[in-house]
């Protein structure tokens, strides 16, 4: 695998956050959207097995359903 490209990194707590990246497998691009641990202060990060990947053509489900969520919390 090669090296991910960050997009976001989303705080969930003090040693725990989401991060949102771009990678590539087997000649393949992926968004991967995966929790990743800190044992040091968050000097480094290191995955979990917690996590999902989206190939690029479920881009525009994924981004759908985002927009519906919008709008449910909008509404609230």
């Amino acid at each position: 695998m090669s090296d991910a490209k960050l997009l976001a990194a989303i705080e969930r707590s003090d040693t725990e956050q989401l991060q949102i990246s771009i990678s590539e497998y087997k000649g393949k691009s992926y968004l991967n959207m995966r929790i990743f641990y800190t044992t040091d202060g968050g000097s480094s990060w290191l995955p979990t097995k917690k996590g999902v990947t989206f190939t690029p053509d479920q881009l525009d489900l994924l981004e759908e359903a985002i927009q519906e969520a919008r709008k449910e919390f909008m509404a609230e």
